[in-house]
């Protein structure tokens, strides 16, 4: 069964990486983040992933309290590169072929941004991990997300959380919590039900890119979405 998509756009927060770690970056939670990756590019699906950077800053909340917000941004771009890296090398390990392409310039260390590089990336069966968010401050790397998803002709957007969806409540605190099934743009942005930051919703809405919220822990559930099975939460205009 050929998958439901043919390029997907992985999002994968900072604290995804931390497993119950309080920050930093939990090998045993990578490598299996790794794992799922390698099923979905052995099926055939062209994978590009934005990783957050917030495990590694949490770290450095105290030091950060009080720093002016564009330093702090600056800051985040270099956890994301620095999450980057780990991914890459644990791919590395798993026999995947990976690019690093940064936002910002660190060229001793990966590559600058190049969309068309990217995309000859993709379609050779490598690994595309996209680091520094948009390269700009104030803008989330789930901006990024839905940026770079829409420069590569992603299918979807497949944000990784630690909960397998949107739910109606939290569901560790109400246990009668519904998860939804699909939603529309419109209904997530005027719930607020913070599937990605306005921005980010706004732009995928526009640019008729779906998303799907989905837990990165839950074994076979890329691979779940990939089938076209009812993984997660799907938020799309239809």
């Amino acid at each position: 069964m050929p998958s439901a998509y043919k390029r997907i756009l992985l999002k994968l927060s900072g604290e995804a990486l931390m497993g119950d770690d309080k920050y930093g970056i939990n090998r045993n939670v990578v490598e299996h983040i790794v794992v799922e990756i390698a099923e979905a590019c052995q099926f055939g699906v062209e994978v590009a992933i934005v990783v957050g950077g917030g495990n590694i800053f949490r770290g450095m909340k105290s030091a950060g309290d009080g720093m002016d917000r564009v330093t702090a941004d600056y800051m985040g771009m270099l956890a994301t590169i620095m999450n980057a890296l780990a991914l890459q090398d644990a791919m590395r390990r798993k026999g995947l072929i990976s690019r690093v392409q940064s936002a910002l310039r660190i060229d001793q260390v990966v590559e600058p941004y190049i969309r068309n590089k990217a995309i000859r990336y993709l379609e050779e069966g490598k690994v595309v991990i996209f680091a520094a968010g948009t390269g700009n401050p104030f803008f989330t790397t789930d901006t990024a997300a839905a940026l770079r998803g829409m420069e590569i002709n992603a299918d979807v957007v497949l944000k990784a959380t630690k909960v397998d969806g949107i739910y109606s409540s939290d569901p560790k605190i109400n246990s009668n919590a519904t998860r939804y099934h699909h939603l529309s743009f419109d209904e997530a942005i005027i719930e607020n039900l913070q599937v990605m930051d306005a921005t980010a919703l706004t732009l995928c809405r526009d640019q008729k890119l779906p998303i799907n919220v989905f837990s990165i822990f839950k074994s076979g559930a890329l691979m779940r979405i990939l089938m076209g099975e009812d993984e997660g939460t799907l938020v799309s205009n239809g």
